[in-house]
């Protein structure tokens, strides 16, 4: 039995960390070590330490102003010997016992350097919130390799993070997680992934819960990010853009909202896709932006020094 170690970045976390835990200490494949990269000491939730878990319970803090979304992130894989690592984010929450068995099993096929995970809705999310996750995430498994590139485009580096399973021994071969970036990590690493002739598997088998219901304000601060990364790594992201899958989104949400009897919301799907859009062009022309602006539409205000 190969060892599975998980790395969970984690600031100011609530008792969701604890029933994350309880879950992996759960699983029927067990977790070696849980490695959990805190920022911030003074927010750190002690509680998670009082419970007894199967596993090594490692605990690391580091300052806000350390923090980088994949430098963090390779520093907690630096601190595994496992062959095989789990990144999860706080808010992920397994949705059973099989989840580290099911991301395991796609690494059968030897080009598979990374899996991950079906992500659910939480129960009670807004039915838009519903759809986005069945559109990201639909429920056949499958791999991607070099050659969807032509048919999926930039959809063939998706790879989220919030649930998503490495082969060290490829991630090292490859460098790992860019040491700083605002955002989009997980895909970075995947293009290389794609780009070195191995492949990514999707398995939607393995699932966790993971949703949120932001506000039309805060999709436009996290899209405004998001066009950031694409602006500052266009030897991944310039070649496949990604306006057209977002309209396909704007597009099967709102006959989705129509089919299920939500029509009445199709309103506010627009408005949000709105503010959303105007922060990913933003965000993509952020060099010619002054900087007083740039740190206003920023989630992430540190990552412009």
């Amino acid at each position: 039995m190969q060892a599975v170690d998980v790395v969970i970045p984690t600031y100011k976390p609530d008792k969701k960390l604890i029933r994350l835990l309880q879950y992996l200490a759960a699983q029927t494949y067990p977790v070696t070590k849980v490695i959990i990269m805190n920022t911030d000491e003074k927010y750190w939730l002690k509680e998670a330490e009082n419970e007894t878990y199967p596993f090594i319970l490692e605990v690391h803090h580091i300052s806000a102003d350390t923090f980088d979304h994949g430098a963090t992130r390779h520093a907690g894989i630096g601190y595994s010997t496992a062959p095989f690592v789990l990144l999860m984010t706080q808010d992920a929450v397994p949705y059973d016992n099989q989840l580290i068995d099911g991301l395991l099993g796609g690494f059968s096929k030897p080009l598979i350097a990374v899996t991950y995970a079906r992500q659910l809705a939480n129960p009670g999310a807004a039915p838009l919130e519903q759809f986005t996750r069945i559109f990201n995430y639909p429920e056949e498994s499958r791999v991607k390799s070099r050659e969807d590139l032509p048919k999926l485009g930039i959809k063939t580096y998706f790879c989220s993070n919030v649930c998503a399973m490495y082969k060290r021994s490829v991630y090292d071969e490859l460098g790992g997680f860019i040491q700083k970036t605002i955002f989009n990590e997980d895909m970075i690493y995947a293009s290389r992934v794609i780009g070195a002739g191995y492949e990514i598997g999707y398995m939607a088998t393995a699932r966790v819960y993971h949703s949120h219901n932001y506000t039309a304000l805060q999709q436009f601060h996290r899209n405004f990010d998001l066009g950031v990364s694409q602006a500052d790594h266009p030897e991944v992201f310039d070649a496949f853009p990604s306006e057209s899958e977002g309209i396909r989104l704007v597009r099967e949400s709102a006959a989705f909202l129509r089919r299920e009897g939500y029509g009445n919301k199709v309103a506010q799907l627009y408005w949000v896709s709105g503010w959303k859009y105007l922060g990913y062009r933003m965000g993509k022309a952020y060099k010619k932006l002054p900087r007083w602006l740039v740190l206003k539409c920023s989630m992430n205000r540190r990552y412009f020094g």
